[in-house]
């Protein structure tokens, strides 16, 4: 799931990279933008065994820093830009189905409109795009 709005330079951490991953992974992807709150339900009933969450998270870090969160962690060490907070949107999910969890976040230099990402958090995606490609490989029998 990317979490994020891409009028908002690095905020658009999240929906930049399911861009980017799109046809090239062998899982689903739910480019969330703004609004994971209306994503909830859906993720519920494919009752996912893991689910990664990938947002622009302010937790006091160089711009481009990529850190794994555990759920429990989001609301204490980490701060997000959206007005539903990650850890709220991980228990609504959890309430109704067992599912892992891993928080991804990106630290972001500028959130402001009309700004573009900067290069370290372009960088921390690409990081990702690969990471990620190495962990879901599409196959390569698939049309």
């Amino acid at each position: 799931v990317g979490i994020g709005n891409t009028l908002k330079g690095d905020d658009g951490t999240g929906p930049l990279l399911c861009r980017e991953l799109t046809g090239r992974v062998c899982t689903e992807l739910i480019n969330a933008d703004t609004v994971p709150e209306n994503y909830i339900q859906t993720i519920i009933h494919k009752k996912p065994q893991s689910l990664i969450i990938i947002d622009a998270v302010d937790f006091d870090a160089s711009a481009g820093t990529i850190k794994i969160f555990k759920p429990d962690q989001l609301g204490s060490v980490a701060h997000s830009t959206h007005s539903l907070s990650p850890h709220l949107f991980i228990d609504m999910i959890k309430k109704s189905i067992e599912v892992d969890v891993c928080f991804i976040g990106v630290q972001p230099a500028q959130v402001s409109f009309g700004q573009t990402v900067c290069a370290e958090v372009a960088e921390a995606i690409q990081k990702l795009v690969d990471i990620l490609c190495d962990i879901f490989p599409k196959d390569l029998t698939d049309p």
